[in-house]
């Protein structure tokens, strides 16, 4: 029986292994470079800002109710604003692509996919660069409306939050895409078929067959543009000019030029929250493991 039972635990502690071994250096890497860098924020967070800058191990609580005052409620009420209308304007523009590239044979949705990626292997500050050189004063946006006879005089595109929204969206298209396509395409026609069968039109078999089934890639869609559109500060320190103000850039000024680290670290545990949330949001509706990326 001492031999049978020792053997046993062998075969358990052999089948192990191979989990273990796949498991391990994933497990590592996720400690060593996401969660003691997020607690190390967090920590900084309730720390003190130094006279002059960076930080002080002093406990404080300044750098949250910092943020209850009313200018940075203002930044971030709008950078919320900003986020989730860049977010709904994607899935409007990216679930009809993304269907359309589903219902296409795999050759030709794999060509049409590519020529979505195709602007990401250029640099991001190439693709503002170009934004910026369309919409200026005497830019080709500009001369064509004035040839149309649209405006009398130019018209100012450059460090507004119209343009901010667009380099938004033209940035986060792609990420909404994706995962509807990847959800999509997994959709049996069979489901569809039996819909137009029993007597549902197109409009009723889309929002009670094809919308709630594809709604694991519509919320990884979501949770993919929502949390870069607002907190990223390349495109709004670009096309904004430093004028338009969001969150991003009031982070990066507070670890830059500002040098009050708690205070960044304070709204970076924000945009921590406000993951954290979406994913538990996720997690009531649906199962993690259907979240579609492709």
């Amino acid at each position: 029986m001492l031999k049978r039972k020792g053997t046993r635990r062998g075969k358990k502690r052999h089948s192990r292994l191979p989990m273990l071994a796949q498991a391990g250096p994933v497990s590592l890497w996720m400690i060593l470079f996401v969660t003691i860098p997020m607690l190390f924020v967090i920590y900084i967070s309730f720390m003190t800002r130094g006279t002059f800058g960076g930080v002080e191990y002093v406990f404080s609580i300044d750098s949250y109710q910092t943020l209850l005052d009313v200018i940075y409620f203002k930044v971030i009420a709008k950078s919320f604003r900003v986020a989730v209308v860049t977010t709904v304007l994607c899935l409007l523009v990216g679930y009809p692509f993304a269907y359309y590239i589903a219902r296409k044979p795999p050759e030709v949705a794999s060509r049409l996919i590519m020529l979505i990626m195709i602007p990401f292997w250029t640099n991001s500050l190439m693709r503002l660069n170009a934004w910026m050189l369309l919409f200026q004063a005497n830019g080709p946006v500009n001369h064509a409306l004035m040839a149309l006879g649209l405006t009398p005089e130019p018209i100012k595109f450059i460090y507004t939050d119209w343009l901010v929204m667009l380099g938004l969206i033209t940035n986060m298209l792609p990420f909404a895409v994706l995962p509807m396509y990847a959800s999509i395409e997994k959709l049996q026609k069979s489901m569809l078929e039996a819909s137009a069968d029993l007597g549902a039109k197109p409009s009723v078999t889309f929002l009670r067959v094809t919308l709630p089934l594809t709604f694991p890639g519509i919320f990884s869609a979501i949770i993919l543009t929502f949390i870069p559109a607002l907190g990223i500060y390349t495109v709004t320190d670009m096309l904004g000019g430093g004028k338009v103000l969001y969150i991003g850039n009031i982070i990066k000024n507070q670890f830059g030029a500002i040098r009050n680290w708690p205070l960044g670290a304070a709204l970076s545990v924000l945009l921590l929250a406000i993951t954290a949330l979406l994913i538990f949001v996720y997690m009531r509706f649906a199962k993690l493991e259907d979240m579609e990326v492709v």
